[in-house]
C-alpha cells in the first residue's frame, strides 16, 4: 500500500544523521513551515493530516483523553480564527519547538497492524 502525503516516504532521518545537512536544511524548513500558516492559528502539522483514511481515523481513537482534548480545543480555536478572518495574537502561534509529531507514531503502528493482518489473511496453509 502507497503511502502519500505527510505520511509518505522521507529524507528527514538521512539529514538529521548529518550535522552539516541539518544546519542547511534546519531554516529553510523553519521558513517552510510559517509560510504555510498553520502555526499562526494554533495548530500542529498532525492537525493537517485527512481525517478520511481510515489509518487516521483509528490512530485517533488512539490518542490519551488529554491528547484528544487538546487536539480539538486547537481545532476549536482555529475554526473561531478563520471566522473571524484574522490569525491567532502572536503568543498564541505554535512555536516550531512545540510542533512535535504526536499522531505519527500511532498511525505507523495502525499501517503496520494492517500490514501484519493482510499477510496472515493471504498466508497459504498446506499439507506436509
Amino acid at each position: 500500500m502507497p503511502v502519500y502525503g505527510p505520511l509518505s516516504y522521507s529524507l528527514a532521518s538521512n539529514i538529521l544523521a548529518s550535522k552539516a545537512l541539518t544546519r542547511w536544511f534546519t531554516p529553510f524548513a523553519n521558513w517552510y513551515a510559517n509560510l504555510a500558516g498553520y502555526r499562526k492559528y494554533g495548530l500542529k502539522y498532525d492537525d493537517l493530516l485527512i481525517e478520511e483514511r481510515d489509518d487516521v481515523q483509528r490512530a485517533i481513537t488512539r490518542l490519551t483523553p488529554r491528547e484528544t482534548y487538546d487536539r480539538n480545543f486547537r481545532f476549536k480555536r482555529a475554526s473561531q480564527a478563520s471566522v473571524l478572518h484574522a490569525p491567532l495574537p502572536k503568543e498564541q502561534w505554535v512555536k516550531p519547538e512545540e510542533d512535535v509529531r504526536y499522531l505519527l507514531p500511532h498511525v505507523i503502528e495502525v499501517v503496520k497492524e494492517d500490514t501484519e493482518r493482510q499477510m496472515w489473511d493471504t498466508v497459504a496453509v498446506g499439507r506436509k
